[in-house]
C-alpha cells in the first residue's frame, strides 16, 4: 500500500515537471526566442545541473538569434514538426564545439544530455516516464535529418550572423578593428575513396572526367607542386661526384574544395575571421580575392587599409585596392619570381628603365583580356635608341636583342604595377604588416581542429555551411576571451 502511493506521487510530480515544461515551452515560444536565452534563474533545475549545457550557454547567447527565423515545417519519424532553425543552428555549434565528426554522434551526445535539447529550442515530445518530462529520443530528428537540413540550411542566415559578429566587434573595439587584414585559402578533402591512397583504384584515380560517386560537386585540384629528379641521365664517373637527372613536375592532387577566409588580429585577445567563402577545389586563389575582399568591406563598414598575403596573390590588382592617395596603406605580399621580370624598375617619373639604366620608350597600349583574372590595359615599351626612331646610338651594353630591334616590355598600366616592384619589402612598416598574415594560419589550424580539413560530408553546400559554422564558433571563442577581458579590466 505504501510502495503504490509512492508511486503515485511520483506520477504526479513528473506529471506537473512536464506540464511546467510545457508552459515554459510555450512561454518561450511566444517570445519568438530561444529557451537558451531565458534567465539562469529561471532555467529548470535539470537543466542548471547539467554542466555541458551551463558552460556552453554563455558563448551561443552571444550569437544574434534574432537574425535566425522559425523554419517551414520538418517532418521526420512520420510526424510533422515545427522546428526553429535556431535549434539546428545550435545543434551543429555544439558538434563542432565537442569535436564530434559525424551527426550520429551528434544524436547520441544529445541523447545523454537532455539539457541540451531543452536548451536548444527542439519541440519536446511529453513523457512520464522520465524526470525531465519529455521523451528526448522522440523529440531530436534522426541523424540523416540533421545532414539533410545541413545542407538544405539557408546560408544567408550564416552570413547575416558573420556580419552581426563583425559589426558588434567593431563596437567594442572601436575604428582601429580591422584596418590590417590577412587572406588565404585552405584546402578541404572531400570524402570519397579516391583521396584514400589505400584504396585500390585501377588507373585514372585523378582524372577530372572522372566524378567521384561519393560526392557530385567536389572538384580536383592540385595543392602545390615541386620539381622532382627521378631519371638519372648521366651516371657519375668519380666517387662523391653528384648524377645529373631529368626533373619532373611533381603536383600533389586531391578532390575536394577550398575555404578563402579574411582575418584580423586584435593584439591579447586572438584572431577574428571577418569574412569567408567556400569553393571547388578546381579554383585557384586568386579568385578568391575580390569576392572575399567585397564582404569584408561590407561587413566592416570601410575598406581595409592593410593587407598581408602570401606569394600567390602577388597581382597588380591586389596592390590597387589597397593603394589610395588617402593614406598610407599597402599590401604586403611576397614578390612571386614568376614571369622573369623580378627586377624590374622604374625612373621617378613611373618610366620603366631597360637594363642599361634607360628610360623607355612607351609605343602602345592594349587590351589584355587572357593573362590574368580581370581584365585590364597593358602597356608597351621599347628601346629607347631605336623608338620612336634610331638615334644612331648603339646599345652599351651590347643587349642579345639588339639585332632584332632592340629590348621591350610589356605590363599592366596600373599604379600596382610599379608598386609590386618598387614597394620596399625591407621596412619595418613592411615587415610589421607582413607579420599579419600568420593570423589567418592560426584560424586554419583552429579550423583544422574542429574538422575543417576532413569533414564527414558529401555536397558542397553542407560543406560550406559547417566552415561558416567553424568560423562563427572560433570569432564565439575569442568574443568570450574578449569580454572576460573587458570585465576583468574593469572597463
Amino acid at each position: 500500500m505504501q510502495q503504490n502511493h509512492s508511486n503515485i506521487i511520483v506520477t504526479l510530480s513528473r506529471r506537473l515537471m512536464a506540464a511546467w515544461q510545457q508552459y515554459r515551452l510555450h512561454q518561450w515560444q511566444q517570445m519568438n526566442e530561444p529557451r537558451l536565452l531565458c534567465p539562469v534563474e529561471q532555467l529548470p533545475k535539470f537543466v542548471q545541473q547539467c554542466p555541458v549545457t551551463m558552460s556552453a550557454l554563455p558563448w551561443l547567447r552571444l550569437l544574434d538569434w534574432s537574425r535566425v527565423p522559425h523554419s517551414p515545417h520538418s517532418r521526420w519519424f512520420g510526424r510533422t514538426h515545427i522546428v526553429p532553425l535556431s535549434a539546428y543552428l545550435g545543434a551543429y555549434l555544439i558538434k563542432l564545439d565537442q569535436e564530434l565528426c559525424t551527426m550520429q554522434q551528434l544524436h547520441r551526445f544529445l541523447m545523454t544530455h537532455p539539457a541540451l535539447v531543452w536548451a536548444l529550442g527542439f519541440p519536446l515530445s511529453q513523457s512520464n516516464q522520465t524526470p525531465h518530462g519529455f521523451d528526448t529520443r522522440a523529440s531530436l530528428p534522426t541523424p540523416r535529418h540533421f545532414n539533410r537540413v545541413l545542407s538544405e540550411y539557408p546560408q544567408t542566415i550564416l552570413h547575416w550572423l558573420l556580419n552581426s559578429q563583425v559589426k558588434h566587434l567593431r563596437l567594442l573595439l572601436g575604428d582601429a578593428f580591422g584596418q590590417t587584414v590577412s587572406l588565404d585559402t585552405k584546402h578541404i578533402l572531400a570524402w570519397v575513396k579516391e583521396n584514400n591512397p589505400k584504396q585500390y583504384i585501377k588507373d585514372r584515380r585523378f582524372d577530372k572526367t572522372q566524378q567521384p560517386e561519393g560526392d557530385p560537386d567536389c572538384k580536383l585540384g592540385c595543392k602545390r607542386r615541386h620539381n622532382r629528379v627521378v631519371v638519372p641521365v648521366v651516371t657519375p664517373t668519380k666517387e662523391g661526384q653528384p648524377g645529373t637527372g631529368l626533373s619532373v613536375s611533381v603536383g600533389e592532387f586531391y578532390w575536394g574544395y577550398a575555404s578563402g577566409a579574411v582575418v584580423t588580429k586584435v593584439e591579447g585577445v586572438g584572431e577574428f575571421v571577418v569574412a569567408e567563402m567556400t569553393q571547388t577545389f578546381d579554383k585557384g586563389d586568386i579568385t578568391y580575392f575580390f569576392p572575399l575582399m567585397k564582404q569584408a568591406e561590407e561587413y566592416l563598414g570601410f575598406k581595409p587599409r592593410y593587407g598581408t598575403l602570401d606569394a600567390a596573390f602577388d597581382a597588380f590588382y591586389v596592390y590597387n585596392y589597397f593603394h589610395s592617395p588617402d593614406h598610407d596603406g599597402f599590401a604586403a605580399v611576397p614578390l612571386s619570381e614568376k614571369g622573369g621580370n623580378a627586377t624590374r624598375r622604374f625612373n621617378e617619373d613611373g618610366v620603366p628603365l631597360c637594363e642599361a639604366d634607360l628610360p623607355m620608350s612607351f609605343k602602345f597600349t592594349f587590351t589584355d583580356r587572357t593573362s590574368t583574372l580581370i581584365e585590364h590595359q597593358r602597356a608597351k615599351y621599347g628601346c629607347p635608341l631605336l623608338h620612336p626612331q634610331a638615334n644612331g646610338k648603339t646599345c652599351p651594353i651590347a643587349h642579345k636583342l639588339w639585332a632584332k630591334g632592340g629590348c621591350t616590355t610589356h605590363f599592366a598600366d596600373s599604379p600596382g604595377t610599379r608598386i609590386r616592384h618598387q614597394l620596399d619589402r625591407q621596412s619595418e612598416q613592411y615587415k610589421k604588416v607582413f607579420a599579419q598574415r600568420t593570423a589567418v594560419e592560426r584560424i586554419f589550424a583552429q579550423a583544422v581542429a574542429l574538422g575543417m580539413e576532413r569533414p564527414k560530408l558529401r555536397n558542397q553546400k553542407a560543406i560550406a555551411n559547417q566552415n561558416t559554422l567553424i568560423y562563427l564558433l572560433i570569432n564565439l571563442r575569442a568574443m568570450q576571451r574578449l569580454l572576460t577581458k573587458i570585465v576583468s579590466s574593469g572597463k
